[in-house]
């Protein structure tokens, strides 16, 4: 028995990130937030069980990468894979749509980390600008 869902008027719509109402919002917040980010491009390395990812992407508590997770998960970017073990087991991977938008994220990440001479330099003068000669 399949059940059909009407398609409501607002997924008729085209997808707007720029929109308050759209659901893309939501999904880039979760995909770029701090731990979003790391999140994927960690995960982007391979499957991680709970505790090897929170050591991985250092400086995330238990309870925000578990948040992250289920909000990944969700959004369909993460794929959670419990085992039947005692004590039980959990690994997490990437899906497809994981793997795409992890790359993207992995091609920013570089840029920035590739740059930071510059940013740095820029920020020396920023902060040498203000601060006030006494």
């Amino acid at each position: 028995m399949s059940t059909t869902r009407e398609r409501t008027e607002e997924q008729d719509l085209p997808f707007d990130v720029f929109s308050k109402a759209c659901p893309s919002r939501g999904t880039l917040e979760h995909v770029t937030g701090r731990w979003g980010t790391l999140t994927l491009g960690a995960l982007y390395e391979g499957s991680f069980r709970f505790n090897e990812l929170r050591r991985r992407v250092d400086g995330v508590s238990e309870k925000m990468l578990a948040q992250t997770l289920h909000a990944l998960e969700r959004d369909g970017l993460v794929h959670r894979e419990a085992q039947p073990t005692n004590p039980p087991r959990v690994d997490y991977e990437l899906t497809a749509l994981g793997r795409e938008v992890a790359a993207r994220l992995l091609a920013l990440i570089e840029c920035v980390e590739g740059r930071m001479d510059e940013v740095l330099a820029s920020r020396e003068r920023y902060d040498e600008r203000r601060t006030p000669t006494v």
